[in-house]
């Protein structure tokens, strides 16, 4: 782009992506620096273990892409980007064969879990009887007046408890597993308070559209965004990382997506004092430890519900998952930890040769985690799935240390752009009524450090972008 611009945006993950689309779409001019070889951030794909598998770098699974308002707002299946349902979005294995199983049809979910099918309607249906008026709420800035108050009402005193306190409404560990494996995607302790609402957004965004993989990798998102923002003009320049305000170019805006440590080293300058000193105080959460995986055949899960599931959570009882993520909160390991698993593969024979599958794995552990953890999650796949290491072709390990290199967003680790405890669930980066400006009027923040935090849905970026239109380029 010659001349100067209207906005340059500072990172091509998703969010940045979204907003520059956004300003795009607005008729500014934009580009997009990405210090990385390639864009996406969280959102790529690569062959981590042998060749033909393709295994997805950080995210995987994408709930929240399937609900996102920005998401839905643009032509990204024109651009090739396929979100692909699977027959069952989640299974929670208990011991014994048993499993806890989310469908997307409310009424088959309820059905399967027995005596507390009744539980699940009131404790998840709600929220998913509502998600036209509670998901634009919650997926932006708290303050500012809802549209809905009394449904919002509603959601904050049945999300405002501990996760732990709303899993004692479950009759069996299939249902109470089920509940406490979504809340702890939370990164929390279930027994903080509010720790239920991401329990509840999660499992009623399955009811809502499924928990999907998108075909050939997550990378097939970052494809699409990037394809259409250069569709509307945009232009994204890769290899070129931003250490000053000296490396951007001349612009009205100035967008970053990144987390506070880097904005601050980028920008300190440009900033108050007092900003300065409230970005300083930003806390950063725990790391993640991951394994992927290529396998000869399918997982042997003992129960069959697991075979067809697209995500599996292994941490077995309520008790069980809560003593594992209280673990990483006080700053240690868990022997037996709650691991994630991804079966993208289910459903996209593209992601392995013919008859091989990927499977995609990843535990909490502490902040700046240095300790290997494979052990400890082939243990809880093996509690489940006997026989599985015998089905193992090749792994590819990802310790905390090595996502921060990978991404400088991921803070020792942290894939949330900064921890979700005490007043940082609501209020990102800082408590304010304007959470994506800076003390500075032309710079803004636009990544998973502002609401509504992490995820693979666009609406920081977006919410960004709107702020920025609104003002510096009205």
């Amino acid at each position: 782009m010659k001349g100067d611009l209207d906005a340059v945006v500072v990172g091509a993950g998703p969010n940045g992506l979204a907003a520059a689309i956004t300003m795009a779409r607005a008729g500014r001019s934009v580009l997009v620096l990405e210090a990385a070889t390639s864009p996406g951030g969280g959102a790529r794909s690569a062959e981590l273990t042998l060749p033909g598998f393709v295994h997805d770098v950080c995210s995987a699974i994408h709930p929240l892409a399937a609900v996102s308002p920005f998401f839905a707002s643009v032509p990204l299946a024109r651009h090739g980007l396929e979100l692909l349902p699977f027959e069952i979005p989640l299974a929670h294995p208990i011991d014994g064969g048993r499993a806890g199983l989310l469908y997307q049809s409310l009424d088959d979910t309820a059905a399967g879990l027995g005596v507390d099918g009744r539980a699940w309607r009131q404790v998840i249906g709600w929220t998913a009887q509502r998600w036209d008026r509670v998901a634009p709420a919650v997926l932006g800035p708290v303050l500012r007046p809802p549209r809905h108050p009394v449904t919002l009402a509603g959601f904050g005193l049945r999300a405002a408890p501990p996760a732990t306190w709303v899993a004692r409404r479950f009759s069996t560990d299939e249902g109470a597993g089920l509940f406490a494996g979504c809340a702890a995607h939370s990164f929390m302790p279930l027994t903080r308070p509010l720790s239920t609402s991401f329990g509840m957004m999660l499992a009623a965004s399955g009811h809502r559209a499924n928990w999907p993989a998108a075909r050939g990798g997550t990378g097939a998102i970052t494809r699409a965004l990037v394809d259409l923002l250069v569709e509307l003009g945009g232009e994204v320049l890769t290899s070129s990382p931003v250490r000053s305000m000296a490396d951007i170019p001349r612009s009205r805006a100035v967008l970053f997506d990144v987390t506070p440590r880097q904005l601050l080293a980028v920008a300190g300058d440009e900033l108050s004092g007092n900003y300065r000193r409230r970005l300083e105080r930003f806390r950063y959460g725990p790391g993640v430890f991951k394994v992927d995986y290529a396998l000869r055949e399918p997982v042997p899960w003992t129960n069959d519900g697991c075979r067809r599931a697209g995500t599996v959570h292994l941490g077995g009882s309520v008790a069980e998952v809560a003593a594992a993520e209280h673990e990483v909160a006080r700053g240690r390991h868990s022997q037996r930890p709650f691991v994630l698993v991804g079966q993208q593969s289910l459903v996209d024979p593209s992601r392995a040769p013919a008859g091989r599958h990927t499977l995609w794995t990843y535990c909490h552990v502490p902040n700046g985690s240095d300790v290997d953890m494979t052990e400890a999650i082939e243990g809880q796949i093996e509690r489940f799935a006997p026989g599985f290491r015998d089905i193992v072709l090749a792994r590819h390990v990802a310790g905390a240390g090595w996502y921060e290199a990978h991404n400088a967003n991921n803070v020792g680790g942290d894939i949330n752009g900064g921890s979700f405890n005490g007043l940082q669930l609501l209020f990102r980066p800082t408590v304010s009524l304007h959470p994506y400006r800076t003390s500075n009027p032309r710079l803004f923040l636009c990544s998973s450090s502002t609401p509504p935090g992490g995820g693979v849905h666009g609406m920081c970026g977006f919410h960004a972008a709107e702020s920025a239109l609104a003002t510096v380029l009205r």
